[in-house]
């Protein structure tokens, strides 16, 4: 299959697409805690969401950081199913490059935790419990200190199992994010394993999650998470959230709503198999996603078998109002491969309101909104 070239952002010249040293300093993206205030929920597109604000991640008395350009980090991952500790080890890799190249945003594979193909054992106990003793150990080891992580993992919850993104930065959950569109077409059974998330009716307020009390309480003092289709808006104004794999390739798919509203950062961790010319399908879901609303596109893949029958061919990429901006190797033999890009969210603030339609369409979903 053809590779697809890698054009770099044409705004500004500090731009760089590995992040390293002689980058702008990279845009502080959220606080350790989130604050308990989130606003109306939102029916534009049938799909709610709601805002979760968060304090400055800049110490207190001093201003707060005034530039727009902000480095992000994807990855491919080669996960397998159960495989906790050597889950963990290639997570924690991939969050210290990340470091390393100065981001301040990494987003990983779906079900990157426990690996995808898990199967059956998506039925037991056992798997969830492991997932959230994975990610303590990922808090104890300083993979989430000055680094938002966007990590995939199963969780029960009301007695409900949901595939889910659980957003977390120093050592604190912020938002534990459930897919509400599964896989199951094809190879993928996702409908065996899990429930699509369906948000509670407008005025019922914020749901949120019981974390477990060791150690998220004892050690970390939080003792539960928002939990549902929310965003984050940090108070230097950059906005995040996400959309999980097949979300992406539904006819209403999350984006949309997300860009009405002004989320400038979208994020995909999925565990999408290798077929042929399926890449080119991504691409251009991708590519015309954010040449339609656009925005900063990131997109996470698993690299490798994961035990199972299927291959996950990688290609984590960024995509910024329609470009390929960086991406990685869809076949490589490398366990982790992280790609990052730094990018101006002033392009996607300028992208945006040069286009009339979406001026006309984010207002009406404003005020349809309440």
């Amino acid at each position: 299959m053809p590779s697809t070239p890698t054009p770099r952002p044409t705004r500004s010249p500090r731009s760089s697409l590995s992040g390293g040293v002689g980058c702008a300093p990279p845009l502080p993206l959220l606080s350790p805690g989130a604050a308990a205030a989130a606003a109306a929920v939102s029916h534009s597109h049938s799909l709610p969401s709601a805002t979760i604000s968060a304090q400055s991640a800049a110490p207190l008395g001093l201003p707060l950081p005034t530039s727009s350009l902000v480095t992000l980090a994807t990855c491919n991952l080669n996960q397998w199913a159960l495989d906790f500790e050597g889950n963990f080890q290639r997570i924690l890799r991939s969050c210290q490059v990340a470091k390393s190249r100065g981001a301040t945003y990494r987003l990983g594979p779906e079900l990157e935790i426990c690996g995808y193909g898990c199967e059956d054992h998506f039925l037991e106990m056992d798997t969830f419990r492991h997932g959230w003793e994975t990610l303590a150990k990922l808090f104890a080891s300083g993979a989430t200190d000055d680094l938002m992580c966007d990590f995939g993992m199963p969780v029960l919850h009301g007695g409900v199992r949901y595939n889910c993104r659980v957003i977390c930065k120093d050592r604190r959950v912020l938002l534990v994010r459930p897919k509400c569109a599964l896989a199951d077409n094809g190879n993928y059974r996702e409908g065996r394993y899990f429930t699509a998330y369906r948000a509670p009716a407008k005025g019922s307020g914020m749901e949120t999650i019981l974390l477990p009390r060791e150690p998220f309480f004892t050690e970390y003092h939080q003792r539960s998470a928002p939990f549902g289709l929310h965003h984050l808006q940090c108070s230097d104004s950059a906005t995040l959230g996400c959309e999980s794999c097949e979300e992406l390739w539904t006819p209403q798919s999350t984006h949309i709503s997300l860009s009405l509203r002004g989320v400038e950062i979208l994020s995909n961790g999925s565990g999408s198999h290798h077929e042929l010319r399926k890449l080119q399908t991504r691409m251009e879901l991708m590519i015309n996603a954010t040449r339609k609303c656009g925005g900063v596109y990131l997109y996470a893949n698993q690299r490798g078998c994961d035990g199972g029958r299927t291959y996950y061919d990688g290609c984590a990429m960024i995509v910024v109002n329609g470009r390929i901006v960086a991406q990685a190797r869809q076949f490589d033999v490398r366990e982790v491969e992280v790609v990052c890009a730094t990018v101006d969210l002033e392009d996607v603030r300028s992208y945006r309101a040069s286009n009339p339609a979406f001026g006309i369409q984010a207002a009406r979903s404003a005020s349809e909104e309440g």
